[in-house]
């Protein structure tokens, strides 16, 4: 197998010769990971259960971790899930790189299809799983929504979506996601939508596609499978608490798959998680933040400020060159789109001359980081 070098080595390796000014704070925007303090509850649940880690934790997860997570669905999604719909899982990462390899075992010559640019996970699972590969890009032609292309559709044993979007911050509504549960159901292709940032929108609460499945009359989830994650929500990455729910028919035998692959959350992780997926105050509490920094955003750039997310999909002349400027005059760090895409057939990369800024930051270090970037911008950089 051979895989891409991950967007951050690339970075890695193209500030290599930069030499940042030093004169200047360092300020790294270019990974999604919530720069706050876990909440103490969350903490305190997990110091509480240690004595646990002297038991094995099972791969389907405890019942209250569960039971928490149907909960979540059912109170954030209007969406009352059997128990045999969700299956727990340690984080999202796992599940997006393993469920692929999973469901299409079996399959001769399959199709994946995703949305381009992407979190480079779902490219990795089409490699493992030896998967000939199709791009939705995400333009701004298309408002950053994915195009369907029926020919590719009819072909494809999976499609990944991923809305709210990493990188561009696009959402898609009900109405839309009901059409690509009509679409899998029409075409039979397994559609999967990884909903990691649904909990971080600006305004209104953003659809989930298991909403989207019920509101066409999927009322099991037939071909319709969800991911979702405490990662961003509860500024909690390292409890790696995630969840597939959807399909009961896939996820039977899923689950049995899993119980090989070595993936159970430790029981104070279990312990831990659950407290922060019963809780709802602490999330909008971080959701203040990330619209406080967007609307700096808005004042300081002048930009739209998106529905959802936590990210800046900026368009500019050079991405890659901007990228070198703000290191090394502005000491700021973030990541070219084009890091974050892959070249298409028609030898189009929609990632191109665009910067992804993760505003993950305080409002006072973010404000002085957009502050640096507008002054960036004021230069000519062909």
């Amino acid at each position: 197998m051979t895989f891409e070098p991950y967007p951050f080595e690339k970075l890695t390796q193209l500030l290599a010769d930069v030499t940042p000014n030093d004169t200047l704070n360092p300020i790294v925007l270019t990974i999604g990971e919530p720069q706050f303090e876990t909440p103490d509850f969350i903490q305190e649940a997990l110091q509480e259960a240690a004595p646990l880690l002297k038991k094995y934790p099972k791969t389907a997860g405890e019942s209250y971790l569960k039971e928490a997570m149907l909960s979540f669905v059912s109170k954030r999604f209007n969406v009352a899930l059997d128990p045999t719909e969700l299956v727990p899982s340690f984080g999202t990462r796992e599940v997006l790189f393993n469920f692929p390899q999973y469901l299409l075992f079996e399959t001769k010559n399959p199709q994946i299809a995703f949305t381009n640019p992407f979190y480079q996970i779902y490219e990795g699972a089409a490699v493992a799983s030896r998967a000939k590969m199709h791009f939705l890009n995400l333009t701004e032609k298309n408002a950053y929504k994915p195009e369907m292309d029926v020919e590719v559709l009819q072909a494809c044993d999976l499609v990944i979506l991923n809305f709210p979007n990493n990188p561009t911050a696009s959402c898609l509504t009900l109405d839309e996601l009901g059409a690509w549960v009509r679409l899998a159901l029409k075409h039979d292709f397994v559609l999967l939508n990884d909903e990691c940032y649904s909990e971080i929108y600006t305004d209104n609460p953003v659809p989930s596609l298991l909403e989207a499945s019920k509101h066409v009359g999927n009322d099991d989830f037939k071909n319709v499978l969800v991911i979702n994650s405490i990662s961003k929500r509860s500024s909690a990455p390292g409890l790696r608490s995630g969840f597939i729910a959807g399909d009961a028919e896939i996820l039977k035998e899923y689950s049995q798959y899993r119980t090989y692959v070595g993936a159970a959350s430790p029981l104070p992780l279990q312990a831990a998680a659950a407290a922060a997926w019963n809780d709802e105050v602490h999330v909008a509490a971080s959701r203040e933040i990330y619209a406080a920094n967007f609307k700096l955003a808005e004042e300081i750039l002048g930009i739209e400020a998106p529905e959802a997310t936590f990210y800046l999909w900026l368009k500019v002349e050079n991405a890659i060159e901007m990228t070198k400027i703000l290191y090394q005059d502005y000491n700021v760090k973030v990541l070219p789109g084009v890091f974050l895409a892959r070249t298409d057939d028609n030898g189009q990369n929609p990632g191109e001359n665009y910067l992804r800024i993760a505003l993950v930051e305080s409002v006072e270090k973010t404000k002085i980081a957009l502050m640096r970037i507008k002054e960036a911008l004021k230069r000519d950089v062909k």
